[in-house]
């Protein structure tokens, strides 16, 4: 899946990223720094994601009638998004007929110093160590009647709202079954450099950062739009120290 024209609460496919930071080690005494240990909690509050096929406002015939489009001729007719899909779609040639992504996008800001007060116990660091220890996500509700596509799962400056060359992927979510829940938390696969990528974000504490999923759903000549919604969480567990 990709992820393109979405906006929080506003694109076609709403996508709510959940990330819960939970501690590594254990503090000592009472306070949240003792003197011979400098790690600490890190939990910041859940984010959900939801993919609502709802959000792309494409009905049959209008995606029939574009899927069947000849483009052998002339590709950029099928650019020509608008008449079938509001906002949130990507039109693109086959070489014969038009295909119709429906692209999955959103950004979620994290603000590690105003959702983790704690970390403010080192505001005299411009720089901290964080480790992360698991990234996991659930799927609670799932009436889709399509598998997802792989979903890439990306960290950004606040300025960046779309998975586009500015974004850093950091790991993926595998396809998830159409109408298939969890059990349990499963672990999302990193990038060889993806830990380390969400780290170095981390670790400048002070700068809020975005975090992005995205993909898009391919549908070409023939094919039903999908239907139905998907609700999820991704738990995101780690500590911090100098």
């Amino acid at each position: 899946m990709m992820y393109r024209d979405l906006r929080s609460g506003a694109g076609p496919v709403t996508v709510l990223l959940a990330a819960a930071f939970g501690a590594a080690l254990p503090l000592a005494g009472c306070g949240l720094i003792s003197s011979d240990v400098t790690d600490v909690e890190i939990k910041l509050p859940d984010k959900k994601f939801t993919i609502n096929t709802g959000g792309w406002k494409v009905s049959q015939s209008d995606a029939d009638r574009f899927l069947s489009q000849s483009c052998s001729s002339q590709p950029s007719v099928c650019s020509q998004v608008d008449q079938v899909c509001p906002m949130g779609c990507t039109g693109s040639c086959n070489t014969k007929t038009c295909d119709l992504a429906l692209d999955i996008s959103l950004a979620q800001p994290v603000n590690l110093l105003t959702e983790q007060p704690d970390l403010k116990s080192f505001s005299n660091q411009s720089v901290i160590k964080v480790g992360v220890d698991s990234v996991t996500y659930e799927v609670s509700n799932n009436t889709l009647n399509i598998a997802t596509p792989e979903l890439t799962v990306y960290v950004a400056p606040m300025s960046v709202i779309t998975a586009d060359d500015q974004a850093t992927a950091i790991g993926t979510i595998p396809p998830i079954p159409a109408g298939q829940k969890t059990t349990a938390p499963q672990s999302i696969l990193f990038t060889a450099a993806g830990r380390d990528k969400l780290v170095n974000v981390m670790s400048a504490f002070k700068t809020p950062f975005n975090v992005l999923v995205g993909s898009s759903i391919l549908l070409t000549s023939g094919q039903a739009v999908p239907t139905g919604q998907l609700d999820a969480v991704v738990h995101i567990t780690g500590h911090a120290g100098l």
